[in-house]
């Protein structure tokens, strides 16, 4: 049957005419990326140049390959692709999976009062600046009246204080349970959300047949929240190379790190603004942003074969 006149589907044009309310609201987000992402871009012009502050873009000679290849040749380009990746991939090992079971074991509390005390708890570290927490890890972990060093010889564990923000061994531990402290309660905003809109009456059935709380949680709670949680790990893979950067500099400040600390961002500030080699920051730069863009495109593929993907 021929589809009618009054059937047919409006137009985009017409669509976005009769959500002119809605669409204004995504106006200001879209000026922000236009504003601070895209417009931006032109910058990476400087990576193929020998850029000049007093020649600015137009006058400063090009120079084709030349900062990559001095970037890949550059004798700390595998110390630093290391700390990078293992950094990383600690984080994602780690951090990831960490604001899921929060979220699981939260959910299971039946005590109100009990439960917003331990969320809001876990929620203030995130509003900390990196600042403010970095000083409370140098006094947790000070040899003069640093909590750890003195509960540790309260135990007999030691007889020295030790000074583990200037050990390299104990750096990236450090920093992981950092970053997972300050982070694992705001990250599990969403995963609470969506356990939230799981239906009820799946537990409840699951209960009449005899299926225990943990049977509950792996059989039902885990399985309506698997798309939110492939798309999180997706965005996660495609931000690899993000192992951080104000935590980093303000815990590694001590020299003696820099060979388990300087990752990309760090390498990037070091080397492109404090010694002015913009040019050779950039290339760095813009190579991160490419391989970022190469793992989050793979990383899509490969949850499409699970049915949930962001594309």
């Amino acid at each position: 049957m021929a589809r009618q006149d009054g059937d047919r589907k409006p137009s985009g044009p017409a669509r976005f005419l009769r959500q002119w309310d809605i669409q204004l609201m995504v106006l200001p987000g879209l000026a922000f990326l236009l504003i601070f992402s895209y417009i931006p871009m032109y910058g990476v012009l400087m990576a193929f140049q020998d850029y000049s502050l007093f020649k600015g873009f137009f006058g400063s000679p090009w120079v084709g390959l030349k900062h990559f290849e001095m970037f890949f040749g550059a004798p700390e380009f595998w110390t630093v692709i290391r700390n990078t990746v293992v950094i990383s991939l600690l984080k994602l090992l780690i951090g990831f999976p960490a604001p899921i079971l929060l979220a699981l074991m939260l959910n299971e509390i039946r005590g109100r009062v009990f439960k917003r005390t331990i969320q809001t708890i876990s929620y203030l570290p995130h509003f900390l600046s990196w600042v403010i927490v970095s000083g409370l890890v140098a006094s947790l972990l000070s040899t003069e009246n640093g909590s750890l060093n003195i509960l540790l010889q309260r135990l007999n564990l030691i007889g020295e204080p030790i000074n583990f923000l200037s050990l390299p061994e104990y750096f990236w531990t450090i920093l992981v349970a950092t970053d997972v402290w300050k982070e694992i309660g705001f990250s599990s905003i969403v995963y609470l959300a969506a356990i939230a809109g799981v239906d009820p009456h799946l537990h409840e059935a699951a209960a009449v047949d005899g299926a225990s709380r943990l049977r509950q949680m792996f059989s039902i709670t885990l399985p309506a929240i698997l798309p939110v949680i492939v798309v999180f790990l997706i965005l996660a893979i495609g931000n690899l190379l993000n192992a951080g950067f104000e935590n980093i500099l303000l815990l590694a400040s001590n020299p003696v790190l820099r060979d388990v600390s300087d990752v990309l961002d760090t390498y990037v500030y070091r080397i492109g603004i404090q010694n002015s080699r913009y040019s050779y920051a950039t290339a760095a730069g813009l190579f991160k942003a490419l391989i970022s863009v190469g793992l989050l495109v793979a990383a899509n593929r490969l949850a499409r074969r699970s049915g949930n993907s962001l594309w």
